[in-house]
């Protein structure tokens, strides 16, 4: 009897895989080519200044010498340095490692064995802080104003910092209580629930950004940053007031990649000094930092309560009512 065949591997592996061509680049130095390359890809602007500051590290490490000059073993030296000398933790280890990479691959163009043999840390998986409900009340207790709003937006809905401080007037939904991310981690939309117990907090905060985007249309200098190429396509939607911040900051600033002087939204690192100033008046020991909860919105904002609601609920209300609303919407008889 014949010996059978051997199996053939799936079609999607015969297929050769084609070089993605990059056009040429036209900056003259090395670290305006990395930005160009990661703006041509789309990258965010935090990604731009980690990779660049890695890179700008690199090159300094080794004596300013030029990559092109430099290889596998510089780069492994660099990361050796960066693990047994300056003790960095496995995420920031694999930061500069990528920064590294994609330098190499995707600015310099160079396809080499070595790129891919250099391997990544071992991350290890921790267990995160913990706050109890009262050191919770504390610290947000400890902060006011559009501070005080913005770590009760982050707690009872899970945004991370950025996403929060994004968000605009058009991506409140108070019919649906819901909030639209746009954009969040990865380039992905979703939807989170909006606390009942923030609604009238944003109505105050889109009242006083009102008044903001109001001095601006009357000075002449209404406009904020728009996503891709909606500002050339739709030139007065920047002016418009659904595309305005809902935390928007009190002063115009430069654009650090266009130039333009515009109003941007609120500083980040501002929201995280009020925020430790806060975890330090409340006296707690452990290592709080900005508060993630994460939730998933599927039937609604009335069938999932957030845990910001049940801090601010009285004494003895638990997550009864919540639970119930979930298996209502569901279609499942109440318990």
């Amino acid at each position: 009897m014949p010996a059978p065949l051997p199996a053939l591997p799936p079609r999607k592996h015969l297929r050769p895989k084609r070089a993605i061509e990059l056009p040429p680049l036209r900056s003259t130095r090395v670290l305006d080519q990395l930005r160009e390359r990661l703006r041509l890809m789309h990258y965010s602007l935090r990604t731009e200044e980690v990779y660049a500051y890695w890179v700008k590290a690199f090159i300094r490490f080794h004596g300013l010498r030029h990559p092109a000059e430099m290889g596998g073993p510089e780069v492994e030296a660099f990361l050796t340095y960066l693990a047994d000398v300056r003790s960095v933790a496995p995420s920031t280890h694999n930061h500069a490692l990528s920064a590294l990479l994609f330098f190499y691959g995707k600015v310099l163009g160079q396809d080499l064995p070595w790129l891919k043999e250099i391997g990544h840390p071992h991350q290890h998986r921790r267990l995160p802080a913990v706050l109890s409900v009262e050191e919770v009340r504390q610290v947000l207790a400890g902060l006011d104003g559009e501070h005080g709003l913005l770590a009760r937006l982050l707690y009872g809905t899970g945004l991370r910092i950025s996403e929060a401080l994004q968000l605009r007037v058009k991506d409140i939904d108070f019919g649906l209580r819901a909030l639209i991310v746009r954009e969040g981690k990865g380039a992905k939309d979703r939807v989170v629930m909006l606390p009942q117990s923030l609604v009238a907090d944003l109505h105050e905060q889109l009242a006083r950004a009102r008044l903001v985007w109001a001095g601006d249309v009357e000075a002449g200098t209404a406009g904020v940053e728009l996503p891709h190429a909606l500002e050339r396509k739709y030139p007065r939607m920047g002016a418009s007031w659904p595309w305005f911040w809902v935390f928007p900051q009190d002063h115009h600033a430069t654009d650090p990649r266009c130039g333009v002087v515009r109003r941007h939204y609120l500083y980040g690192q501002t929201f995280q000094r009020a925020f430790k100033r806060a975890v330090q008046v409340a006296g707690t020991a452990k290592p709080a930092t900005t508060m993630v909860y994460t939730h998933v919105l599927k039937f609604g904002g009335d069938a999932v309560r957030s845990p910001l609601d049940t801090l601010c609920a009285p004494a003895g209300a638990g997550l009864r009512p919540a639970a119930s609303a979930a298996r209502t919407a569901r279609g499942l008889p109440p318990r």
